[in-house]
């Protein structure tokens, strides 16, 4: 196994899915390719600060819109963490070599501090 702990450091074809926690994903300078996979009503009621939407149905179809190299980082994430790391898998699936699942989704996301953007500009976190 790869002694390198970066969360984006590919790994070969189809690595397990990684997972990043709240905390690294926090501090990854520059941010990677932030997508939340959720349905649209629960992305407009708020989202990680930059993240994109797409839905985990269209996935497929529509991440070369936004991520035309495979090469591009890219965190995937859902509510709680249950349909990120299938999300993680399926872009791997599709050529996608630097993938990662939020652990925990956003509820962990929060609950670590997070901020997260809502509409009309306003927003809530805790802190880091």
């Amino acid at each position: 196994m790869s002694t390198n702990h970066s969360p984006f450091a590919g790994t070969g074809n189809n690595p397990p899915v990684r997972e990043i926690t709240p905390r690294e994903l926090a501090r990854t300078k520059p941010l990677p390719l932030i997508i939340d996979i959720r349905e649209e009503e629960e992305f407009i009621s708020g989202h990680i600060d930059g993240a994109r939407h797409i839905r985990r149905a269209t996935l497929e179809r529509r991440i070369r819109e936004i991520a035309p190299d495979p090469a591009t980082p890219i965190v995937v994430y859902c509510a709680v963490g249950n349909q990120g790391p299938l999300a993680a898998e399926q872009l791997q699936q599709a050529g996608y070599r630097n993938v990662s699942s939020l652990k925990g989704g956003l509820q962990q996301w929060l609950e670590a501090g997070g901020m997260v953007e809502c509409p009309k500009g306003s927003s809530f976190a805790g802190t880091w």
